[in-house]
């Protein structure tokens, strides 16, 4: 065999070697991208089904700020809604904190009034809830003690329970956490401060990020 006669053996070896090495190579980026795409669309699958979980937004307003931000979650999620209710309701003078002999600040200086009765804790279908919003203002930086009468005597089982509340200047502290402490059940999730004037586009913001 003469040079020439080898060389080209040579060279169509490499050019068939070069070929395949192309297709195997184009064969899996192919199968990547579409395991990319599978992966992607399951990820959106699953988001989708954890946000068309049966939910409900529980609150208790004092001011209709707290409530005004629960309407709202409640619209946008297509989810129900069941209202904290003292037996005996606030009054504007009872929620005078300034005011060393209004209610709210003599149940602040006796935690023995903080166990506050509620007209009923019997939310219709609780056991159908799989996501659960607790909503409350927020009282000398801690949750407002009807919620927490209402917390304490619930069972939140394997719901997923997602707080939130409202303030004109406090912050959301550990009021969160102090209201996972005192429940029973329930996968509690850190929780999130809107301001009294929160805007619909806030708190659309806040619970895109859900």
């Amino acid at each position: 065999m003469d040079k020439k006669t080898l060389a080209f053996i040579l060279i169509a070896v490499g050019l068939l070697a070069i070929t395949a090495g192309v297709i195997l190579f184009l064969k899996g980026s192919s199968k990547d991208d579409n395991q990319d795409r599978i992966n992607q669309s399951t990820k959106m699958e699953e988001t989708a089904m954890d946000k068309n979980t049966k939910s409900i937004v529980v609150y208790f307003s004092a001011q209709n700020h707290t409530k005004n931000v629960a309407t709202k979650i409640a619209t946008d999620l297509n989810a129900d809604i069941f209202e904290i209710e003292p037996a005996e309701a606030y009054t504007e003078d009872d929620l005078s904190w300034t005011d060393s002999e209004s209610r709210v600040s003599r149940e602040h200086n006796d935690a023995s009034l903080q166990d506050v009765a509620l007209k009923s804790i019997s939310v219709p279908d609780w056991d159908e809830y799989e996501t659960v919003f607790i909503g409350y203002p927020i009282w000398w930086g801690g949750s407002a003690w009807p919620v927490d009468s209402f917390v304490k005597q619930v069972d939140f089982g394997n719901k997923t329970v997602i707080p939130f509340c409202t303030s004109h200047s406090s912050e959301l502290g550990t009021s969160d956490t102090d209201l996972k402490a005192k429940a029973t059940g329930g996968n509690w999730q850190p929780g999130h401060r809107f301001s009294q004037d929160a805007t619909d586009s806030e708190i659309k913001d806040w619970i895109e990020s859900l």
